[in-house]
This record gives C-alpha cells, structure tokens and sequence, in this order.
C-alpha cells in the first residue's frame, strides 16, 4: 500500500490501470445507487435526495443540529443547505431558529411531521441499500468495504472543501485571533 505522506498528489501520472478501474467502479457504483436512493425518496417521500438527508440526519442526532453541522455532514454547500431547509421549513418539516448557545448560528429541529416522513420513507431505503449495496457482499466484505471507505473518508477530510470543514468554536476562533495580535 502507498504511504499517504510519501506519495504525491500533484503529479501529472496517469494512474495505473488497477487505480482507473477501482475509480471507475467506485463512481459508477455511486452514482447507480445514489440514482436508486434520489428515485425511491421522491416516490416514496416527495423528498429530494439532500433532503432525504437532512431530514435523517436530523433524526439521527435527537432531532436538532445546527446549519453548519448540517452541512458539513452532507457535504453541502452553506448557501444551497439553507435553500433546502427553507423548502423543508415551508413544508412543514423542519423549524429554524437561534442557537440559544451560539447566536451566530440557526438551529434546525424536525418537526414531528418530518419525523413521520423520514419513517415512511425509511423502510424503502433501507430495501434499496440491501438490494444493490449489501446483497452482493460477504460479511467479511462488508467489514473490508467500511474500513477502507473509512480511511478513504477520514483521508479526504484531512483538507475538505469549506463546507465539509468543522467550524471552529467561537472560543477557539477568538483564542487563535488573540494569539494572532500577541505576536
């Protein structure tokens, strides 16, 4: 396996063959079960997929996170998370409103009514995952497949894109800001 820290990334290379067909099957492996997800919540939630989950990311965590937690745990732009929570707020499945810890920050809670459709639409999902991701998998498999997409995951967010970026507390931002002035 190729070190991380000795390997370059900004090489001009093509990548080997076994690498090109590891990506190719990766993405199109993607992109056909994400097509089956969009497909089945639309039919089964009139949801979209980022929607689908927003509402179950939410549900996840107790029912509230904030906009910014939101998004970096979808991976979602801050701009285009706050147009779809405001077609799930009008919808009447979500509510936003103030951080009552940070005033920075909206928090999105689920309304019941979103609670009721992420259960509806759940089963389905869950018939989708097994049927074209799981199906085919050995346990063994399935183990392998979680650790290396673990890796590959934890890897790519050593230096995400913004909106996958943990914000920084409002403490630690004034503490680096005040080491800054101090020097």
């Amino acid at each position: 396996m190729a070190d991380p820290e000795t390997t370059p990334d900004t090489t001009d290379e093509a990548l080997a063959p076994e690498q090109l067909g590891a990506y190719f099957a990766l993405m199109e492996s993607v992109s056909l079960l994400q097509h089956a997800v969009e497909q089945q919540v639309r039919a089964e939630g009139d949801l979209s997929y980022v929607q689908f989950q927003l509402l179950a990311r939410l549900a996840a965590a107790g029912g509230r996170l904030t906009m910014t937690e939101l998004a970096d745990g979808v991976v979602y732009s801050r701009s285009g998370l706050t147009y779809q929570a405001g077609l799930l707020e009008r919808a009447g499945l979500v509510t936003r409103g103030p951080d009552p810890e940070d005033e920075r920050a909206t928090l999105v809670t689920v309304t019941d009514a979103g609670l009721a459709r992420v259960a509806r639409v759940m089963p389905g999902h869950i018939r989708v995952a097994r049927r074209l991701l799981f199906a085919p998998l050995s346990d063994a498999d399935l183990h392998h497949l979680g650790d290396i997409m673990t890796r590959v995951r934890d890897h790519m967010r050593a230096l995400p894109p913004r909106s996958a970026a943990p914000r920084r507390s409002r403490a630690a931002s004034r503490d680096a800001a005040r080491a800054a002035t101090e020097e």
